[in-house]
């Protein structure tokens, strides 16, 4: 894929309105493939693994470097069909005393299918291991059960492995080949002498390597950091048996958090060398939760003493009560501060802080549940009132226990509706005041869709562990307010797969999720009743739960979290406090949500709140580890139980704010009035800008559009059954696409009857060419925001330019006396093309349609 350095599109003047009425209306993985042609297919691989072994020993014979005691032998990388697993036993196969060992895999999305990527260290003699079961598949090619065949059949491709074969982050964060950045070094133990040729090699002449004073060992394996380059590491792979796989380093959390206060002092001190605070009117993250010390060293140039507020006036707003809000602050500066610390040069912060505290000091009382909405609309107000007009995101990390059913409720319904909280969130959102009384919840004003607020909410933390941790956090549901419709919530998941300790201490221990999989702490809206919106919508990196060798402890560890400021405990002791911690769970989740909000208002400043949040959920991807789930189910509600999990998976900077040659987005911002009377009100039809001629050309390639309707309702909390007038979103809204058979005429006909002529009959309806993802439950999914994946070819995506948004019911049309008829409504539609592994630029004639011929500078 095209590297993404252009901007995304934001498109105006395109969309037609018309009045409305809407028409009437009545597997498996796959199997390991069988060659056209087995005898080639062995050939082929055979050929591949002679190659690469002679290809390795002459990289060998023109390296000068020699190691004692290290051992000749040639990495392989084998290569899967497209949605086949490897044999990976028969890979690995443990057999005397020298044989292959499988060292790194690694799952690659290739064209829309998963690929499977298996890099083996075969020491030099032990190829026949391979070459033998080749001979004995050939031999019996014939016959319709070759032998050796789940392992032959399985393989697509063999080749000499390079060094990225052995990187299991994701492969768009592979370092540049000349760039010096720190590496995690994964060594295979062998005899305890894995560091001493590392450093033998590294101390060699004309060899650029740094080697970290610390290691740390796990069962089979030896971590080390290592800076250098991939160029420098390639070179080591030919002459080190020793290297099993490459990590970007998380050593900050492990490492850093538990160093003194003087060594942590020095890492601030010259990572504050390199940082530029944001400008005063620059967007801003308002952490919500107990206070920020704003003081601290890597916090004072972002936040100052009057962005430091309290939900109660009477509570001390510039100290942090127990170092939560600090450790939120740090993520929501910074991101993951341990890779802000791994960076070289400079670092120009594109965003600033405020602080809401919402909980109370000791010694003050506690906040009363029912009072939460109340407090936190106080909060905001404060804040406001206090502060500039500027983009902000407000980061929630408190959260509080979801209530069970009272006796007339059935149990079913309970789970994720609406409290006075979640609806104070929705109604502040929505650009409305709010005041909790006896009564119930007031609003105090119309909504001003310029107040409109992001707010990005805790989905709340499982706090009992299991071994089967899915099935845990699928019994525990999201914490109010986290099932509020216009907030985005946030889960977690984790990469942190390894626990690196010292010596001695938790032998044994290992982590319990696998990397890419949900974190342990993450709770979900499985449990949810269809009623109620899909949450979380995203998950960010929220760490792991370690677990005991005999399976019986599970509790969180610091070296499983990330990296963040830390806040002293004691007024007055900073200069002798450390000034580093960690954080895990959906409150760092929820914060590093956060500071993604505040970069895309940096770069987009004319984004609506609903459009930001669109945005980072258009950006969201699965992982292999949830993409697995995803693709066993068979129907498309199974689909929405495991959207249900994780969202639409894991957004990225990148990815939200910028386009590429070969993958585009469009952004519209629009208005629009739902409901005239007691009757539903506009459609609007967008002609987008569209690469036509480019789609055309591509042909049979499959391609991939993606579409995101993000909008905010107001909220009607009463429990009185939530349908007809008592719904509690005041709106619906839903988008459709022009089919590829279907003219423009039978795309309006088709949905509005309006379009159709006295008498004239509805035409017959083109059929859905492509798949969709989700398809129409996501259309009739509850929320306020709604998303789908289309895939198809491209000939059929050149002609789907048109989509249309339209309304459906909700309180504002059926309680007409409540004053809402002819109110309007905003709306953000998010429109993405990809041409993934193809060589064309789709971007350049859309940006010279909307008169755009400039990019952002990053």
């Amino acid at each position: 894929m095209a590297q993404r350095n252009k901007a995304h599109l934001l498109i105006s003047g395109r969309c037609a309105t018309s009045d409305y009425t809407p028409v009437g209306s009545g597997g498996d993985s796959k199997q390991p493939p069988e060659p056209t042609d087995r005898q080639a297919h062995a050939s082929a691989i055979r050929g591949g693994l002679q190659s690469a072994e002679q290809e390795a020993r002459l990289r060998r014979e023109a390296n000068s470097v020699a190691v004692p005691e290290s051992i000749p032998g040639t990495y392989v990388t084998f290569e899967s069909f497209p949605d086949v697993e490897l044999a990976l036993d028969s890979l690995d196969p443990r057999s005397g005393t020298t044989h292959p060992e499988l060292r790194a895999v690694r799952i690659d999305e290739v064209s829309g299918q998963l690929v499977e990527f298996a890099t083996v260290f075969v020491p030099d003699g032990t190829m026949s291991h391979f070459l033998n079961r080749l001979d004995a598949y050939l031999s019996s090619v014939d016959a319709s059960k070759p032998n050796h065949r789940n392992l032959v059949d399985r393989i697509q491709a063999v080749h000499l492995a390079t060094v990225e074969a052995l990187w299991t982050d994701p492969t768009s964060q592979f370092p540049p080949a000349d760039e010096q950045v720190w590496w995690e070094l994964w060594l295979r133990r062998r005899d305890g002498n894995e560091l001493t040729r590392l450093r033998t090699y590294a101390e060699a002449d004309g060899v650029d390597m740094r080697i970290g004073r610390r290691a740390l060992g796990f069962n089979t394996r030896t971590v080390v950091l290592a800076r250098t380059t991939a160029r420098q590491l390639s070179l080591a792979m030919d002459i080190l048996d020793d290297i099993a796989e490459l990590r970007s380093p998380h050593h900050r959390a492990e490492f850093l958090a538990d160093e003194d206060a003087a060594t942590q002092r020095e890492f601030v001190d010259e990572l504050v060398a390199r940082v530029t605070p944001a400008p005063a009117d620059a967007p801003v993250v308002c952490v919500m939760d107990t206070g920020v010390h704003h003081t601290h060293t890597l916090l004072t140039g972002s936040l100052e003493p009057h962005n430091c507020h309290s939900a109660d006036p009477t509570w001390p707003a510039e100290f942090d009560d127990n170092g939560h809000g600090t450790r939120m602050a740090g993520l929501a500066l910074y991101g993951d501060l341990g890779e802000a610390m791994d960076a070289t040069g400079p670092l120009p912060l594109r965003h600033r802080l405020e602080s809401l505290k919402l909980l109370p000091p000791p010694g003050f009382p506690d906040n009363e549940p029912a009072l939460y909405g109340a407090i936190t609309a106080a909060g905001v107000s404060t804040v406001e009132v206090e502060g500039t007009e500027r983009p902000r995101a407000y980061s929630m990390a408190v959260t509080a226990v979801t209530p069970g059913p009272s006796p007339d409720e059935h149990a079913g319904l309970v789970l994720g509706q609406p409290t006075s909280w979640s609806a104070s969130l929705d109604a502040l959102a929505a650009g409305r005041g709010v005041v909790e009384s006896d009564t119930g919840l007031a609003l105090l004003s119309d909504a001003d869709p310029e107040a409109h607020r992001l707010f990005v909410v805790s989905a709340g933390n499982v706090t009992t562990f299991d071994r089967d941790h899915l099935t845990r956090s699928d019994l525990e549901p999201v914490q109010d307010p986290g099932q509020a419709w216009n907030v985005l919530t946030v889960g977690a998941f984790t990469n942190r797969d390894t626990l690196l300790h010292p010596p001695g201490v938790y032998d044994g221990w290992s982590p319990l999720a696998q990397r890419g999989e949900l974190s342990p702490f993450s709770r979900t809206s499985v449990a949810f009743n269809s009623t109620w919106p899909v949450k979380p919508e995203i998950v960010m990196e929220g760490g792991n739960v370690a677990e005991s060798p005999d399976g019986a402890e599970r509790h969180p560890l610091g070296a499983l979290e990330l990296l963040t400021t830390a806040a002293p405990m004691t007024p007055g002791t900073a200069g002798s406090s450390r000034q580093l911690t960690t954080a895990g769970a959906t409150s760092a989740a929820t914060a590093q949500a956060a500071h993604l909000a505040a970069r895309i208002m940096a770069d987009y400043p004319s984004l609506w709140p609903e459009a930001v949040r669109g945005l980072i959920v258009h950006s969201a991807e699965w992982t292999p580890a949830m993409r697995t789930h995803l693709d066993q189910t068979s129907t498309k509600r199974a689909k929405r139980t495991v959207l249900r999990r994780y969202g639409m998976g894991v957004p990225d900077l990148t990815r939200a704010t910028r386009s590429a040659s070969d993958a585009l987005t469009l952004i519209a911002q629009e208005t629009i009035t739902p409901f005239t009377g007691d009757k539903l009100g506009e459609i609007h039809f967008h002609d987008l800008p569209w690469p036509t001629d480019e789609l055309v050309n591509l042909g049979a390639t499959l391609v991939r559009l993606r579409i995101t309707l993000s909008y905010f309702i107001e909220p009607n909390p009463a429990r009185r059954g939530w349908n007809g007038r008592y719904n509690y979103a005041s709106h619906g809204l839903r988008f459709d696409v022009r089919r590829a058979t279907e003219s423009t005429q039978d795309f309006h006909k088709r949905l509005n009857l309006k379009a159709l002529q006295q008498g004239e009959q509805r035409p017959k309806s083109a059929g859905e060419t492509g798949d969709w993802l989700f398809g129409p439950e996501a259309q009739r999914a509850p929320g306020s925001l709604h998303t789908d994946i289309w895939t198809g070819t491209a000939s059929d995506l050149a002609q789907r330019g048109l989509v249309a948004v339209y309304p459906v019911g909700g309180w504002w049309k059926e309680q007409a006396a409540r004053g809402r008829v002819d109110h309007e409504a905003r709306y953000s539609l998010i429109v993405s093309i990809a041409t993934p592994d193809v060589d064309t630029d789709i971007w350049t004639p859309v940006a010279q349609q909307v008169g755009i011929t400039t990019t952002i500078t990053t």
